[in-house]
């Protein structure tokens, strides 16, 4: 399966190190120096994933991923010297899938970028026209869709991998270090944060009271576990 992997960052050198890297693990790289420039590209090239940075002239990162979860959920990859918790919620808020900041190491990105195209991967070579129902949620995993009272609802890539995560074992708590080696094939020493932004944006999506939730439940100290209370 060829991957395509567009850069979207105005740093030269960091653009050639990433493409060094990404290259050698056998990736198609598109690159771009800013914005504009990132989203003209996406839009003509079929692009697998994603790795912006925030910081860019003509359109900013967070605008770019705005304009580009309009119309497309292709894993995102936010890379930034914005190393603040509120820059990271935010950005995963807008609908990144991930947030790393600058300073970096460059074969930690490679992980996520490979367990993002892992995962991605794996769905789409799931058992087809498979449908999970539970409760008022149902999935179709040929198509990923996913359907609350028969509406659609739209989840990125990783709050898809969580949902999948928790309703296929209902009742059983799940931890945040379950949860996160799921998402990203391994697990790399991360803010707790990340977990709990993709849950409410989660609970945003699919509960009818995000702030009393019905199916996804916090256990303290514990992690999450999904409920069918129908």
């Amino acid at each position: 399966m060829d991957i395509n992997i567009l850069i979207a960052e105005d740093d030269k050198d960091i653009v050639e190190l990433l493409s060094l890297y990404l290259e050698n693990e056998g990736y198609k790289i598109y690159t771009a120096r800013n914005g504009e420039e990132a989203y003209e590209k996406f839009i003509v090239e079929d692009i697998n994933v994603c790795i912006f940075d925030i910081m860019m002239p003509k359109l900013n990162g967070y605008d770019l991923v705005k304009k580009i979860r309009e119309t497309s959920q292709v894993p995102i990859l936010i890379l930034s010297a914005k190393n603040q918790d509120n820059d990271k919620i935010i950005g995963l808020n807008i609908g990144a899938d991930d947030y790393m900041s600058k300073p970096f190491n460059p074969l930690e990105v490679i992980a996520r970028i490979n367990a993002m195209v892992r995962r991605n991967y794996d769905y789409n070579t799931e058992e087809k026209s498979k449908i999970l129902n539970l409760s008022s949620i149902k999935i179709n995993t040929e198509t990923l869709s996913v359907f609350k009272n028969d509406e659609p609802v739209y989840l990125t890539p990783t709050e898809l991998k969580i949902l999948m995560t928790l309703i296929k074992e209902p009742g059983k708590i799940i931890t945040k270090v379950q949860l996160y080696k799921n998402i990203n094939g391994e697990y790399i020493e991360t803010d707790d944060n990340t977990i709990m932004v993709h849950i409410s944006r989660l609970r945003d999506k699919i509960e009818d009271d995000p702030r009393n939730p019905k199916y996804i439940k916090t256990i303290r100290g514990l992690g999450y576990k999904f409920e069918n209370n129908d």
